[in-house]
Formats: C-alpha cells, structure tokens, sequence
C-alpha cells in the first residue's frame, strides 16, 4: 500500500504540496484507529505483556556529504529481552522537501516499502507494534508520520519524538512552558506530564524514559494503540533515554552510511 500524492518538488510549488498534503493528512485521519489493536497481545492481570514478542522501530537516517541520500532502518526486537532478530535497510534518495507537521511525505514511502518487503520475505519477524522516530498525534492535523505510517500500513506503531513540536493549540503548549513543566514534573524514569491544548485534546506526554536522561521524550499514540498503552510499551522498552528499537534502528542506519556510503576522509 503507497501513498498515492504526488511527491516531486519539480513540478509543484511548496503553497500546492501543502495543501495537497494537508488534503491527503486530514483524509487519512479518519481511518486512524484510537484504541490498542496489537496481534497476539493477550495481557491479563498475571501478565501484562503476555504475546507480545516482538517490536520493532524505523528510522531514516542522512549521508553527511549529500543529504539528499538516505538509508531507512527497520530493526526488530525480541520483547521483553529486547535482543536484535532482524535487520533490513533501503538506500533511498529523498525528492521531497522537508516541511515541519510534514515529515510523513520524506519519509513514509521507503519505510513502507522497508515494511512491506520484510512481511513477504520473512512474515514470521514482522513486528507486532513499531516505534518510529517521529510524532503521532502530537502534530498540528494530529496525524503525524506514525499515525500515517500505521494507517497506510495498519499496523500498530508510535510516535517516538526526542524534540517538541510547537502547536498552535494555547499557552500550554508552547517550547517555554513545555520546558518549564518537564524540569517541574520529571525525576524519575516514568514520571509524565500530558500535552493537552486549550481545546481540550491531549496529542501526547512529556515522558521520562530513564532516571539518568535530563529531557524527556515526547510520546504521542500513532495507530491501534492507546495512549496509555503507548506509553507503557516505550518505558518497557527503554534502558536508555531512546527506546531501543528506536535506538537501534538509529545506530545501525547511521553505521550502514559509515560502512556502505560515506567517502573516505
């Protein structure tokens, strides 16, 4: 399944990609799914991640010399050993202009693509929920790349987001007071605090993810998932302030670049 938008920055200006693209977001969000819809994952009181087994985390990582070349990572883990069972990479060249509340249309095609060539490869590794290194709900039309990336896919995923993203939504949700909160609220790995704007909606947490990390991640539900249980999922699988499958996919795509594109200095 692909997205079906035009993506070449030749032959429309950045006024039509966006509202080509704010057409296409607001379409796609009305098949977002709110509630936890995880394969396998049959929690009860005496176990609460019984049949979840695997997760898995993507990102898209940029060569130094030429930025225009990309390698997207899928990594999947074991849970709850979070041991590393599969790894799959695309080289790509990105043609589509970066745009903040737009990372989806760079993005969301070769992590598709990466997806979709695991499930018929090797369907008995495909993850049961993903992290991405991106928003969810936490995006201005509520509809980030993880919340794209799951309703394309319908899969499971969420956003895994290391910065804020500003959203016009009151005072609430400004960097300052964003800041100002997370040094108020978080001391120790689990302490959250709610991104909820002036209308009432909550698009996300601030979240520690490890008692040592001095800024917290900012978690928001992409598809099939709760927040609650987006929330739960990170923090049992963070040892670090990054998720591991998020940090995995991260360091590995970074270490292809190193090995398989960078020039010699």
């Amino acid at each position: 399944m692909t997205t079906d938008v035009n993506m070449t920055k030749d032959t429309l200006d950045l006024d039509d990609l966006r509202a080509q693209w704010d057409e296409q977001q607001v379409k796609l969000a009305g098949q977002r799914v709110t509630d936890t819809q995880i394969p396998q994952w049959t929690r009860s009181e005496t176990d609460p991640w019984k049949g979840l087994v695997r997760v898995g985390g993507v990102d898209v990582s940029f060569l130094k010399e030429d930025p225009s070349i990309a390698v997207a990572a899928l990594v999947v883990l074991a849970f709850p050993s979070l041991k590393i069972l599969h790894q799959e990479y695309l080289q790509i060249r990105m043609e589509v202009p970066y745009m903040a509340g737009y990372l989806a249309f760079r993005e969301v095609r070769p992590l598709e693509t990466i997806l979709d060539r695991l499930s018929q490869s090797k369907p008995e590794c495909m993850p049961q929920v993903i992290l991405v290194d991106g928003n969810g709900t936490l995006h201005p039309r509520r509809f980030g790349l993880a919340c794209h990336l799951g309703v394309m896919m319908d899969l499971p995923t969420i956003g895994v987001a290391k910065n804020f993203l500003n959203l016009d939504d009151g005072p609430l949700l400004t960097l300052a007071e964003v800041k100002r909160r997370a040094k108020e609220n978080l001391d120790i790995k689990g302490d959250s605090f709610d991104l909820t704007g002036e209308s009432g909606y909550t698009y996300g947490v601030g979240l520690l993810t490890s008692s040592g990390a001095s800024n917290p991640l900012f978690i928001s539900p992409g598809h099939r998932i709760s927040l609650e249980d987006a929330i739960s999922v990170v923090l049992a699988c963070s040892i670090h302030r990054i998720p591991e499958p998020v940090r995995a996919a991260d360091l590995l795509s970074r270490q292809y670049i190193r090995e398989h594109l960078s020039r010699p200095e």
